[in-house]
């Protein structure tokens, strides 16, 4: 990527995550394999469908296979991923029109539990970015993927000592890293500046006169809250949604501050979990999900013991919401921790009734699995609100 950050203040300064930075690589690549010569520098389209201008090294090809690597630049992230080198290799497949497999070289992980939405034993390169990136090659190389496919590998060397400095290993991804982002960009989510981008985020919400808030943790989620909400209230404005990461308490005590009458908290599984067990900073290097809470809401929900055990031994809650669905039980458990949630948020300790709280569960394919609603807010009780307790900081 061109440095286009002098002149940006530091603390503000977003990146590119895993999957855009292989997704440039990727597209460098296939257009060496269509012109003979990797380019040095590559227009990429990231899911969003921005477009950002990459630099390209290590670039080299032949007829039937091609390489490239692009430096992932982070931002002002504290990303361990900062500087890593997002190498893409591509292998000609012939006669196989249009098919695009993806293989994981060193450094990316290997997915070996269920519960992650990826198939065990294949490579731990998420949907989006699976998707971003057959986008990229069909893009770039249309003639090419009408005739043959790809088999792309995306390696991060030194991959395996970044992941010690994230929960892979207890997700059971192994080897290396994820490549991982929902919309290409990585905004500054761990630093104090994002922190007070969210709480002015609801500030501005709290002034539209809308007395609505949608707090959503990243790109997937605002999109599935304002097609939602939208369909509802047409007239709801941009401003009304607010991306607050992993900093739901900022976002609470501001729309507390601002008086606004209902927020509505659009979550997947693992933060809301997170949430029912009273973690409102829900970073993934923060507390593990509680797979026990997750284990007790599938019991109240007629689960058997044996779904509960293996519910509780999970590493994820997303293996637990998954497992109730196979048992058709998935609207009963999402709505159950849905209230959970609720209960935790609005305990007289925490915020009681100082807002109306609506908490909207996303699928992982953007489908609504819970709807519920809080008790309407007391009058006059955002004046008696109370702070989080002391342990639940930064």
């Amino acid at each position: 990527m061109k440095d286009r950050s002098s002149d940006i203040p530091r603390g503000t300064r977003t990146g590119f995550t895993t999957g855009a930075c292989a997704a440039a690589a990727a597209r460098a690549a296939v257009l060496g394999l269509t012109t003979g010569q990797v380019p040095a520098e590559v227009e990429c389209l990231l899911p969003n469908s921005s477009r950002v201008r990459f630099a390209v090294h290590d670039g080299h090809c032949d007829a039937t296979h091609a390489h490239a690597m692009v430096v992932k630049f982070a931002g002002d992230d504290p990303d361990c991923t900062d500087g890593a080198h997002l190498t893409v290799d591509l292998r000609l497949l012939h006669g196989r029109a249009g098919e695009v497999t993806f293989c994981a070289g060193e450094g990316v992980g290997t997915v070996t539990l269920p519960g992650l939405g990826l198939a065990v034993g294949g490579p731990a390169i998420n949907p989006v970015p699976r998707q971003n990136i057959a986008d990229n090659l069909r893009e770039a190389a249309p003639a090419l993927l009408a005739a043959h496919g790809l088999e792309v590998t995306v390696s991060v060397p030194g991959g395996q000592e970044m992941a010690k400095k994230t929960t892979n290993a207890r997700l059971g991804i192994l080897g290396g890293i994820s490549i991982l982002g929902t919309t290409g960009i990585v905004k500054p989510y761990s630093t104090a500046a994002w922190r007070a981008s969210v709480v002015q985020g609801v500030q501005v919400a709290g002034t539209l006169g809308h007395g609505v808030v949608a707090l959503t943790t990243g790109g997937r989620t605002e999109t599935f809250a304002m097609a939602t909400l939208r369909a509802e209230r047409p007239e709801l404005p941009s401003a009304c949604f607010v991306q607050m990461g992993d900093f739901l308490r900022y976002a609470l005590d501001e729309a507390v501050a601002q008086g606004i009458g209902l927020v509505v908290l659009v979550v997947m599984v693992g933060k809301l979990t997170k949430i029912a067990q009273g973690e409102t900073i829900t970073h993934a290097k923060r507390n593990v999900v509680d797979t026990e809470l997750v284990a007790r809401i599938a019991r109240a929900i007629g689960a058997s013991e044996d779904d509960c055990a293996a519910i509780a031994q999970a590493e994820t809650a997303r293996f637990g919401a998954e497992l109730m669905v196979e048992r058709s039980l998935g609207e009963a458990f999402h709505r159950a921790l849905a209230q959970a949630a609720i209960d935790t948020l609005s305990a007289p300790e925490r915020y009681g009734r100082a807002f109306q709280l609506r908490v909207l569960v996303c699928g992982f394919d953007g489908e609504c699995l819970a709807d519920v609603w809080s008790a309407p807010a007391l009058p006059g009780a955002r004046l008696r609100a109370h702070p989080l307790p002391p342990h639940d900081t930064e």
